[in-house]
């Protein structure tokens, strides 16, 4: 085995683009890396080993020009196993849809491909996005949870399998994986990154999103993936000046285990020694409902989406789904209804929030180091107010806890101002001493 999957994606990228190496002996480097570590890690659902060969065999028989003009060209990414793939098997992580292969593909895997990506394989999700976890664990030690939903495409990322990975999240399925595998996970503002062929389970709250090593991978992997093309700049660079930097404790900061709170203390220093203005400050007042928001817009629209299947055959969800989508059915439009109107309150208080001057908000990214178990992926309320009201997050790993752990920091900016929140976020990496295992 070569040392081609340490390379970070934008490297990879130019390489293969300038011909200094091929996509087929990158694949192959990659592969072998599966071959090594997936018994343990089994971050796949899907994956086709002639097919990923047989496509960067293709993608090496282009021309410059073709290479030029395709960011990714070349470059194997995950994708979760939520995003519909036409021919190519999209189970969900949920019995109801075994064996089931879709004839469309999503928005976001068909702009990945017109990029010149390739569609690696299908990572593992956990049951229909939500909270029951399926086989994938975690590439730092393999008794605890990578997290979820998007737990195979954080652990595929960060066991070197794959340099970048698409995820989704509704409520934590992004930022919380990421900060448990120790890589940087990227969540743009809602709508930025078009849903549309992606399994549904609450639409007023589901996000794609990004997986990488590294601020600047991200942001060059989102930068395909957006809506608009201009919405994301591929080249992302560190602020030329130093933040104005809120840091917030409330409203899920009582979940907050001691070795979490001593890295967030310990981020904010860092950071001040570096010259960021650090203001520690509490948000209260609306945002202690917030959970209770999210929780009944997700659950009131996950529960009218899966009844059709449901009414066909209850047994193919597991009781903890079926337990959390029966509450939703019994939840009142009209709470629905004035959960939707408090969300936009929540909107309107954060923009205001934003005009004071702050580069972005940091706050955990989850309560701890990824649990020491597979029987659950951990508690997402660190992340559950910033994916209500669709501003975009980032989290990066900045240090490890007691049990040799990543922990990680949370950005969280205005809404779609994509790239001022990666210019700060690359701001404070530059001053991570956290090292991954690739």
């Amino acid at each position: 085995m070569t040392e081609l999957h340490k390379l970070s994606l934008r490297e990879a990228a130019l390489r293969i683009r300038s011909g200094k190496l091929t996509s087929a002996e990158y694949t192959r480097d990659l592969i072998a890396r599966v071959d090594a570590l997936e018994a343990d890690v089994q971050a796949w659902q899907w994956l086709d080993r002639a097919r990923a060969k047989e496509l960067a065999g293709r993608a090496d028989k282009a021309d410059s020009a073709m290479r030029v003009a395709h960011p990714l060209h070349g470059i194997p990414i995950g994708v979760k196993d939520l995003f519909y793939t036409a021919g190519i098997p999209t189970e969900m992580g949920c019995r109801a849809y075994a064996g089931y292969v879709p004839d469309v593909t999503a928005d976001v895997v068909v702009r990945l491909e017109s990029a010149g990506g390739i569609m690696f394989g299908k990572t593992v999700t956990t049951e229909a996005a939500f909270m029951v976890p399926a086989k994938t664990r975690n590439p730092w030690n393999i008794a605890h949870t990578p997290g979820g939903s998007s737990s195979g495409s954080a652990a595929a990322v960060a066991a070197g399998f794959v340099p970048g990975a698409l995820g989704t999240q509704t409520n934590g399925s992004v930022i919380r994986p990421a900060a448990f595998c120790g890589i940087v996970g990227y969540k743009p503002s809602f709508g930025q990154m078009s849903a549309r062929g992606v399994m549904p389970f609450s639409p007023t709250l589901d996000q794609p999103g990004v997986f990488a090593r590294s601020v600047a991978d991200v942001a060059f992997l989102a930068s395909s993936l957006t809506a608009q093309r201009t919405a994301i700049t591929p080249e992302v660079r560190p602020l030329r000046n130093a933040p104005k930097l809120a840091a917030v404790r409330s409203p899920a900061w009582y979940l907050a285990q001691p070795d979490q709170r001593t890295q967030f203390d310990a981020d904010i220093n860092r950071l001040r020694e570096a010259g960021a203005s650090v203001d520690v400050l509490e948000i209260a007042g609306a945002f202690d409902g917030a959970h209770k928001i999210h929780r009944t817009i997700m659950l009131y629209e996950a529960a009218r989406l899966a009844k059709p299947a449901r009414d066909v055959w209850r047994g193919g969800f597991s009781d903890y789904l079926n337990k959390a989508l029966d509450e939703g059915e019994n939840m009142r439009e009209a709470d629905y209804r004035e959960a939707l109107k408090l969300r936009t309150q929540l909107q309107q208080s954060l923009a205001e929030f934003f005009d004071r001057g702050y580069s972005a908000i940091i706050t955990p990214p989850a309560a701890g180091e990824a649990p020491a178990t597979l029987e659950n992926t951990g508690d997402p309320r660190f992340c559950t107010v910033w994916t209500l009201v669709g501003l975009p997050a980032i989290t990066i790993p900045t240090g490890k806890g007691s049990n040799g752990m990543p922990l990680g920091l949370q950005l969280i900016g205005a809404a779609e101002e994509e790239n001022y929140l990666l210019a700060t976020a690359a701001w404070c990496e530059r001053y991570s001493p956290f090292k991954g295992l690739v």
